[in-house]
């Protein structure tokens, strides 16, 4: 996902900054976050955490590969305009849930 959030990174840079922090070197927020994944993507605005309902049952973070750069951009861009609005929960424009996956 490193190289997806690079190579958008151009794509978001008026609405959204990319920030890849290893874990195992700052870990203040490891627990509060349950950062234990291989691969977490959180979203902040204005120092407060930004929810996204994805439809997997956890709504704090994305903890597993989106591949597809447009498909990250219309999530970052779902989570800006909802922050904006002053919510703290967004829903995605896609459902990534397994139920329609055969």
């Amino acid at each position: 996902m490193d190289e997806v959030l690079y190579k958008i990174s151009e794509d978001v840079r008026n609405f959204a900054a990319i920030y890849l922090v290893d874990t195992s070197e700052v870990a203040d927020f490891n627990v509060m976050y349950e950062l234990y994944d291989e691969c977490t993507c959180m979203f902040f605005f204005r120092n407060k955490h930004i929810m996204i309902d994805l439809g997997t049952g956890n709504n704090n973070k994305i903890n597993f590969l989106i591949n597809d750069k447009q498909e990250m951009i219309d999530i970052i861009e779902t989570v800006y305009r909802g922050a904006r609005k002053g919510r703290g929960l967004v829903v995605s424009p896609k459902d990534y849930s397994t139920r329609y996956r055969y």
